[in-house]
């Protein structure tokens, strides 16, 4: 907890442990000055103050008011040397002076005299609020001195000035791809979302979100966006739609412009304060920061599951792990869906609020934060995070020297032990095959490993486009539907060495008619084999629904192997994979007059028989349309 803010409310207090100077013109200049330093006017209580120090060394009731100044200022060091002399003077001073005293030791790094101290100010007081920052700080000590023996690389570059201003920017938020930049700026106390693209290798320069979702009347601020870039997550206060102070809210984009935003309504949002989203890669589950009841003390992160009909669950708190009894803030869920970057004051750190990480294990749970290294983390507040996909970057806020003016968004490289898990994405664009039209249509994207959906949304509906992330080590299932098309099927089976090499595709799908012809890619058998392996399911339920809401289409299922073996033997096994398809449809109520199946063997390649990559594509199983 920072006090400075409080300092001037509490001088009396203070103060009455320190003796009036000796000197009448001291005193005279500290009696000057003191109406400034209750208005936090430094520039003209300093030259007073010092004045009276010169006059002055030993008074102490000036030297106290020095300390509190530079301390509200960040001079961490002159206030440190200033609490210093207060207490050289005479050891009988308010015990709070220990405390700013051990503070700034500590925000100096000075970590062994810092808990020496603390633990001075808790012998001298025992208050219980103090006690407890007290104690927390000398844990902080311990972890720091070790801590900064080992630091990270860390070299914040800012973005420049095409994304930042002489206003405030903040909360920056990145899409999967790197190529949409959303932010916060902050203009006249009025927060505005805008935007910029990574083009040639820079930034665009930044204008407004389009369309609805900015206002004048109300502030839009701590936002995130889904991977795909079309989904804004964010804070609205004070709105008449809300339930408690800050709600959150969703805005989707439609082509170039933003939609309406609208509340996501309970159980998300309450009549308490809750902010500050961060949306799952799946678009299933929604992080955010709430001082609910139930949590574990102040403000905790929190996640939301939707359900298949569209309603968000029941909040549940993250647990131990993650949550403290002090503050935890601005959640980021990487792209990979498995870890979490966050804010907290209340884990070992740096002082104030520090950033962690922390990992989902395999059985789903949350693992002891980590802090991300010194001098990442400093003696101030830390918090914002956002990580590209790749994992190679990190966004955040700051009024480092040197920027444009108030807070300015930079970048940095994520130290190696800090990175996400690896991804990559599928990226296209969806069109009528024969108009070349773009098209509006359901993409849906299946882990056949866990059997999970990573992703299931609609392409935008004036552009086509998509965007489905993939983190490596899955099999995914690929699908494209659209009413009145076939489908189509594609499968991703991605291996470490598809680091940094997103998939870019450009779907044509016909419309249903005879003749129409779509390979099944995830249907699998092994070697020589018919039975259906059990990640076929997937797939083959899509044909059945296919099937169901067309009832008026007849398919010939045909099956097709490559050139090696014997043609009879390859003609069989096509044969009988084409019949357990067959089989499968006839078990879930499709109708057997509808069907057909044949083998082809290896008559109709499609790849050249030459090469692996070849014979696996031959190796197939399709379907083509006889009668509508």
């Amino acid at each position: 907890m920072k006090y400075w803010m409080l300092l001037f409310f509490n001088l009396i207090c203070v103060y009455s442990f320190a003796q009036n100077s000796s000197s009448k013109k001291a005193q005279s200049q500290y009696e000057k000055a003191f109406p400034y330093v209750q208005q936090q006017d430094y520039a003209n209580a300093l030259p007073l103050l010092i004045d009276a120090v010169q006059l002055d060394p030993d008074f102490q009731l000036a030297l106290i008011s020095l300390g509190h100044i530079y301390r509200a200022q960040k001079d961490y060091q002159k206030a440190k040397e200033y609490y210093f002399k207060t207490i050289s003077i005479s050891k009988n001073v308010h015990s709070d002076i220990y405390y700013y005293l051990a503070e700034m030791e500590f925000a100096t790094t000075d970590f062994l005299k810092a808990k020496q101290d603390f633990e001075q100010f808790l012998i001298l007081d025992s208050s219980v609020e103090k006690t407890k920052q007290t104690k927390k700080y000398i844990l902080d000590c311990d972890f720091a001195a070790e801590s900064i023996k080992k630091p990270v690389k860390y070299t914040p570059k800012n973005l420049g000035e095409h994304i930042n201003t002489s206003d405030s920017e903040y909360f920056p938020a990145l899409t999967a791809d790197g190529e949409t930049l959303i932010f916060t700026r902050q203009i006249n106390s009025n927060e505005d979302f805008w935007t910029s693209k990574f083009k040639n290798n820079e930034w665009t320069l930044a204008t407004p979100l389009l369309g609805k979702i900015n206002t004048v009347r109300y502030n839009e601020g701590a936002q995130t966006i889904s991977p795909d870039g079309k989904y804004l997550f964010f804070t609205g206060c004070n709105r008449p739609d809300g339930l408690g102070r800050c709600d959150i809210y969703v805005s989707r984009k439609e082509g170039e412009e933003w939609g309406d935003p609208y509340n996501v309504g309970a159980p998300v949002n309450t009549e308490y304060w809750d902010s500050q989203p961060a949306i799952s890669p799946d678009g299933k589950t929604l992080f955010f920061v709430s001082n609910r009841p139930g949590g574990f003390g102040g403000y905790d992160i929190w996640k939301s599951t939707i359900s298949d009909d569209a309603k968000w669950g029941e909040a549940v708190n993250l647990g131990p792990n993650i949550n403290t009894a002090y503050d935890e803030n601005t959640p980021f869920l990487h792209a990979d869906g498995k870890t979490l970057y966050f804010s907290s004051a209340g884990w070992p750190g740096f002082g104030n609020k520090d950033i962690y990480f922390s990992r989902l294990d395999d059985r789903g749970n949350w693992q002891k934060p980590v802090n991300i290294g010194f001098p990442i983390n400093s003696f101030e507040n830390e918090s914002g995070l956002a990580v590209s996909a790749d994992g190679n970057l990190g966004l955040f806020s700051s009024n480092l020297a040197g920027g444009f003016g108030g807070q300015d968004i930079y970048c940095f490289g994520i130290p190696d032990e800090a990175k996400p898990a690896k991804i990559t994405y599928v990226k296209g664009i969806v069109k009528d095959k024969d108009s070349k039209k773009t098209i509006e249509s359901n993409v849906q994207v299946i882990d056949l490993n866990t059997n999970k959906t990573v992703f299931d949304d609609y392409t935008d509906e004036k552009t086509g486009e998509f965007l489905a992330v993939l983190p490596l080590g899955g099999n995914y299932l690929f699908n494209i539907s659209a009413v009145g098309y076939l489908f189509f099927s594609d499968n991703y089976d991605v291996k470490m060495s598809d680091i940094n090499k997103p998939y870019i595709i450009e779907v044509d799908i016909e419309k249903i008619k005879a003749g129409g012809n779509v390979t099944l890619k995830n249907i699998f058998f092994d070697t020589n084999k018919f039975n259906l392996l059990p990640a076929s399911i997937k797939e083959l339920d899509i044909l059945v629904n296919f099937l169901n809401e067309n009832e008026k289409v007849n398919i010939e299922i045909q099956g097709f192997t490559d050139n090696v073996g014997d043609d009879k033997l390859n003609e069989k096994l096509s044969f009988n994979r084409a019949n357990a398809v067959y089989n499968y449809l006839i078990k879930n109520d499709v109708d057997a007059k509808r069907l057909t199946f044949k083998g082809f063997g290896a008559s109709k390649p499609v790849a050249d028989n030459l090469t692996e990559l070849g014979r696996k594509i031959n190796r197939r199983t399709s379907f083509i349309i006889t009668k509508i």
